[in-house]
């Protein structure tokens, strides 16, 4: 036992010397009182292990004890507390943390070689361009592409806050989670989202059944739907339990408050039967419809309403001007300086407008509704008119002559002051047209013509 307690106070007097002397090289360099040194190492002790760091040198006579190497000194003179630290880890973006990287290689120049702050610098530069990897390609083990449900979802790469999840309803961290957006429908999600999903693409509807819902909120009631919702079939109720139902203002059906989040949205019966463009509520998945649908050219509001042209003026205005330019697009087609140009591409966002008179998108009803229609139609008029009888010879000598008075200047069927035969395409001055006949005399002739051709021979002709 005495043995033992003598190595246990030898271990302990070994471990007072090697703390005496760690804190003798950490001594604070702002404490300039010199002094003899303490816990003299006594004659009959061993020297403790000191590495060379640790050792310090021999102090001259009269020099202060606190000049100790440089490695000691940098803890409290060399360091600057105040500056921003190298490959600040705070930034957010690829633009701050490629900024951080390229301040972290310039002090890695700057400090001595193989020194520690070097050292340490090195390490936060390849924290920094990991971090920078992992913001630019988040869980690259994922797919960029994934086709779920007719949905072709593409995985987003925009950092973005304000996007909200189509499935679990929440917000879209988009710095720390990964996303998908639809293709098609713009259907938006979390990738834990993704497998959860239920509802079908509504692009291949609008692909397959291109038209709309023509009766105004056609209501069939809670107990058709079986007190269900009308797409992922939870349990709903007008009193709230277990879920609100929510009446889609578009199908007339009702829906629960995770398929139904009161979007507004124009009701394409109510414009067509009433001229009413109040948006109203409607369904996530009537919404996206709507959307996709709302620059498809399928109403047709002759056959639908044809009242509607009495009620609203413009749209007799833009029948008028449509009229005129498919009168138009003959000379454009036959015309290489206007095929040059490419003067039909100014309706290229209305195609349909270069193809027929009579239908009409939703998206042309509000712009016609706005006042904005009729007055870009109107400069696109103005253009055509002037390259035909202004600006291109050839356009010029394709004009007519009125064939009744052989007066006046070259007529054009756009014209409105003229009058075209639906027969021969013949155009005549309005006033002289119906001040002679109802009949165009061009196609009297030819009807002439072609009864002396078919007619029978006399006997003459015979012999």
């Amino acid at each position: 036992m005495p043995g033992g307690a003598a190595a246990v106070r030898w271990d302990a007097m070994e471990y007072d010397e090697k703390l005496a002397r760690f804190r003798q090289a950490h001594l604070n360099p702002f404490n300039k009182q010199s002094g003899p040194r303490q816990h003299e190492q006594g004659p009959g002790e061993e020297a403790p292990d000191v590495t060379p760091e640790e050792a310090l040198p021999e102090l001259p006579p009269g020099e202060p004890e606190f000049r100790c190497p440089e490695r000691v000194m940098d803890l409290g003179l060399s360091e600057d507390h105040f500056s921003r630290p190298v490959g600040l880890f705070l930034a957010s973006d690829v633009q701050q943390l490629q900024q951080a990287i390229e301040e972290c290689k310039q002090v890695i120049l700057e400090l001595p070689e193989q020194s520690e702050k070097q050292k340490d610098a090195v390490v936060r530069l390849i924290h920094l361009r990991l971090k920078l990897q992992e913001l630019k390609d988040p869980n690259e083990d994922e797919p960029n592409i994934q086709v779920l449900l007719e949905h072709r979802f593409y995985k987003e790469k925009s950092k973005s806050v304000k996007q909200t999840c189509d499935k679990c309803n929440t917000i879209i961290w988009g710095l720390i989670q990964t996303w998908y957006t639809c293709t098609g429908c713009y259907y938006r999600c979390h990738s834990k989202c993704l497998n959860l999903i239920s509802k079908p693409c509504v692009s291949s509807k609008v692909s397959h059944q291109a038209e709309y819902e023509l009766n105004i909120c056609p209501e069939t009631g809670l107990d058709s739907q079986d007190y269900r919702c009308a797409e992922c079939r939870a349990p709903i109720s007008l009193r709230g339990v277990p879920s609100e139902a929510r009446q889609c203002d578009y199908t007339g059906q009702y829906y629960c408050s995770h398929c139904h989040w009161n979007d507004l949205a124009v009701i394409p019966a109510r414009v067509v039967h009433n001229w009413d463009f109040e948006p109203r509520k409607v369904s996530r998945c009537s919404m996206r419809y709507l959307a996709l649908m709302v620059s498809r050219p399928v109403l047709r509001l002759r056959e639908i309403n044809p009242l509607l042209f009495s009620y609203v003026e413009e749209l007799v205005e833009i029948r008028k001007l449509r009229q005129d330019i498919l009168l138009m697009k003959p000379y454009f087609i036959t015309c290489r300086e206007a095929m040059e140009a490419r003067l039909l591409l100014q309706l290229q966002d209305r195609q349909h407008f270069v193809e027929n008179d009579e239908m009409y998108s939703v998206q042309d009803l509000l712009d016609v509704h706005a006042g904005r229609l009729g007055c870009s139609l109107t400069e696109i008029h103005t253009l055509f008119a002037k390259h035909i009888k202004l600006d291109c010879e050839r356009c010029q000598a394709k004009g007519f002559v009125c064939e009744l008075c052989r007066e006046g200047d070259v007529l054009f069927p756009f014209d409105s002051h003229t009058s075209v035969c639906a027969d021969c395409s013949a155009v005549f001055h309005r006033d002289c047209y119906y001040d002679n006949s109802t009949t165009c005399p061009k196609c009297a002739r030819l009807s002439l013509r072609k009864q002396s051709l078919f007619q029978e021979p006399g006997p003459d002709v015979e012999a």
